[in-house]
């Protein structure tokens, strides 16, 4: 690796295993793999060693394309853009870290963010590659995200995601309900909609259920609890749109909003407020809260 690269040891490689083709070296392989990426900037990465073999030896652009072979390359994105909100860790020990995410920042590289991602800073906090995050939020929803720190226990605490052993509470801001009865849950069965990235509310068995409840009743808008009971993608906005309160700041639900030429990103209100779970390794009772709050003033 070039020791002046800004992203080494930040972000972990990906991995791709050559298929067959007509290609003769790597660089014109992976030209035609990944056309949205040009050759030059393929030819500076095998330059200062991002493209590597299984073993993590650096790799020649004109190394030749042996089908089947695995090999790893680092995603870049020229020109990124910084995220000034800074994330906080609110807890460390040996095998789980705990960070209070801001708006707008990733948790994992995806698109145009690579650098600027939460586990990325991480590792350059820390300086352990084997952070591991057990589950995500959304770009845009602010709040706790936990982190496995070894690989040795991460399947302990993975299974409580999976197993639904883990206790997530939310808070949203959305428009008042003053015709429905407080707590109440919400159950549907959501599926893909349109575009991909959406979800939609479907007929049928229900495989999502949220259960909401009001904190603040006072004006137009609502300070709102949600216990998610499932983790399907986008549940949560999902659930609130549907019942007529979409959570403010909200583009994709109940309908897609593109931005505004110019206009700058709003954030979602929403936020990850707190975790409970017994842990598996010792059986004591955690519990983990956000230090963040919403803008009630809007």
């Amino acid at each position: 690796m070039h020791p002046s690269d800004p992203i080494h040891g930040h972000v972990a490689a990906s991995r791709l295993q050559l298929a067959p083709g007509p290609w003769t070296c790597l660089l014109d392989g992976l030209c035609a793999r990944f056309p949205q990426v040009d050759r030059a900037q393929w030819q500076d990465r095998f330059a200062r060693g991002r493209v590597l073999d299984a073993q993590g030896r650096a790799l020649a652009a004109d190394a030749p394309w042996r089908v089947g072979s695995d090999i790893q390359y680092f995603r870049e994105v020229a020109d990124e853009a910084d995220i000034p909100a800074r994330e906080a860790i609110l807890h460390l020990d040996d095998h789980l870290l705990v960070a209070d995410k801001p708006h707008f920042l990733p948790v994992t590289p995806a698109g145009g963010y690579v650098r600027q991602t939460l586990l990325a800073r991480l590792v350059a906090r820390t300086g352990n590659p084997a952070l591991v995050p057990l589950h995500r939020l959304d770009r845009l929803t602010a709040g706790l995200v936990l982190f496995s720190t070894r690989a040795e226990t991460r399947d302990a605490y993975q299974r409580l995601f999976r197993e639904r052993r883990i206790d997530k509470t939310y808070e949203a801001l959305a428009p008042a309900l003053p015709g429905l009865a407080f707590p109440l849950e919400r159950r549907s069965q959501l599926v893909p909609g349109e575009p991909f990235f959406r979800m939609a509310e479907a007929s049928g068995a229900p495989n999502a259920r949220t259960r909401i409840e009001v904190i603040d009743a006072n004006g137009p808008e609502w300070r709102y609890r949600l216990h998610p009971e499932t983790g399907r993608k986008h549940q949560l906005r999902v659930h609130m749109a549907a019942l007529g309160a979409p959570i403010r700041g909200d583009d994709l639900y109940p309908q897609l909003r593109p931005p505004a030429a110019g206009a700058p990103e709003q954030p979602l209100q929403l936020l990850a407020q707190a975790l409970a779970f017994k842990d598996p390794l010792t059986g004591h009772p955690r519990r983990f809260t956000s230090q963040q709050t919403l803008d009630q003033a809007g």
